[in-house]
């Protein structure tokens, strides 16, 4: 601010200016404080209710706003408008998180990151919500609650506990592709623009022709994957928990603005039927040598936001919203976030959480009979009517906008998916196989440095796991747990 300019007048909430802001109205210069004082009644009881819930997952994230831009053409696979022609560019908002920790943790844990983007296309905005790995934990959200359960602070003694998430993890093999890949060099990214994204789940794109395809989308890192050591990453801790958060800040406070290359893998539909994995069980990759990445475009992060609490914690991200022309799978995971995610804004923003605006589209006005509830800050749809049908030009849905039928089939039940008694191993073994053996012996010390915490039972029941995976791989946990 000019030496020239003077400052705004300081108001209440309902615009009314405030004569003092640092003296209390009291009953005499020693007298209580009296109940009139309208404006420290507002600021005690506006600052008592300035936090939000926070998530129950990603609750510690950094972010910021970029654009991506098209760069090869894929509208033989998809009708959605942010990919019709090479050259198109839309604004994007990146949130970048921790998984299990809460929202005062260390940015550098051993941990799953979140990778969710909100891209705000002419058609309505599209959450790509994801994670830096290509698979999870589980392929099934019945146990989603569970699982999480074992990575927060234990029920009695109210800290992390190593017991809970190996005990949880013995009894699930499904789990043991990600396991690897978290207790891999991987598991600790050196920063945000060090790391990929993935859709991780398998969802559909559909063409001009109603035709559908299965895809993942993958965005790899154009700075190079770099990772920290297990010592670094705690001595890090330590020192500077916001290392990462910070990182990425300055650095698009620098001009260095980190960028991914969006490739996709896509699967004719009917090949789902043949392939020899689930192609929707979110535990497990697609082999790039059957399915090759095809490029798409560039995304770049290269504007912070100016104020964290509105632009990143009010931002609101779910899977299901998508444009025409992308849509979702059978993927039993990604079937319960469609409305997990959103139900989640709901409780912790309220009913209009996505008029909030971070969260409302930008080259759209929305057109709907939803009214009321809680912090409705525009016109509440004024005077037009709030229901369907209606004789007085209310918005109507379009048939323009209908998918393809999506094919299912079988008994109602409930199904395990594997194909095969080894499923859950083949992957894992494979992922260990391809890495040199330092990275082997990092990963085996890695997982016995948390492992050891656990009961001996707990213990042996991984090293059969880890055996199943790869002999070798049981072999080398099995011994560095003796020596620990």
């Amino acid at each position: 601010m000019g030496d020239h300019e003077k400052p705004h007048p300081l108001t209440t909430a309902a615009g009314i200016p405030v004569d003092d802001n640092q003296t209390s109205l009291t009953a005499g210069e020693r007298g209580p404080t009296l109940l009139q004082d309208h404006h420290l009644i507002e600021k005690l009881a506006h600052f008592n209710r300035e936090r939000i819930p926070e998530r129950v997952v990603h609750a510690k994230a950094a972010g910021a706003f970029g654009t991506f831009t098209v760069t090869h053409d894929i509208t033989q696979y998809t009708k959605a408008q942010v990919f019709s022609k090479i050259g198109n560019r839309v604004e994007v908002l990146g949130r970048f998180s921790t998984v299990a920790g809460e929202k005062g943790s260390a940015d550098t844990v051993r941990d799953v990151r979140g990778f969710a983007l909100k891209f705000y296309t002419e058609e309505g905005n599209w959450d790509m919500v994801g994670n830096n790995t290509p698979t999870f934990f589980i392929r099934d959200a019945i146990k989603f609650p569970d699982f999480i359960h074992t990575q927060k602070r234990a029920p009695q003694s109210n800290y992390k506990d190593d017991t809970p998430q190996w005990d949880f993890w013995s009894h699930v093999p499904e789990s043991l592709h990600q396991v690897t890949i978290l207790f891999s060099d991987r598991g600790i990214p050196a920063g945000i623009p060090y790391m990929n994204g993935y859709g991780s789940h398998t969802y559909s794109l559909i063409n001009a022709a109603n035709e559908r395809f299965w895809v993942k989308f993958h965005f790899k890192t154009q700075q190079g994957i770099q990772c920290l050591m297990q010592e670094d990453a705690n001595r890090i801790a330590g020192l500077d928990p916001d290392y990462i958060t910070r990182q990425l800040f300055e650095s698009i406070q620098n001009g260095e603005y980190p960028k991914w290359t969006l490739f996709i893998q896509v699967m004719p539909e009917t090949e789902a039927e043949t392939y020899r994995w689930n192609p929707f069980d979110l535990t497990k990759v697609w082999p790039h040598g059957d399915y090759p990445l095809l490029e798409v475009g560039i995304l770049e992060m290269n504007r912070n936001p100016q104020n964290y609490f509105a632009d990143i914690e009010q931002a609101a991200f779910s899977p299901a919203n998508v444009p025409p022309g992308i849509s979702f799978s059978p993927c039993k995971m990604l079937q319960a976030r469609l409305f997990a995610y959103a139900d989640a804004h709901r409780y912790r923003l309220g009913a209009n959480y996505e008029k909030l605006p971070v969260n409302a589209p930008h080259a759209t006005r929305t057109h709907n009979y939803q009214r009321d509830g809680s912090m409705r800050f525009d016109d509440n749809g004024g005077p037009t009517p709030n229901y369907e049908p209606n004789s007085f030009g209310g918005p109507k849905a379009s048939s323009r906008y209908q998918e393809p039928p999506l094919k299912i089939s079988g008994d109602a039940a409930r199904y395990e998916q594997k194909r095969g008694v080894d499923d859950d191993y083949i992957q894992p073994g494979n992922l260990y196989r391809l890495m040199p053996e330092d990275e082997q012996k990092r990963l085996i010390a890695n997982i016995v440095g948390s492992l050891k915490n656990a009961p001996q039972t707990i213990q042996e029941k991984m090293v059969e796991h880890f055996r199943r995976a790869d002999p070798d791989y049981g072999k080398g946990v099995a011994k560095a747990l003796q020596q620990a």
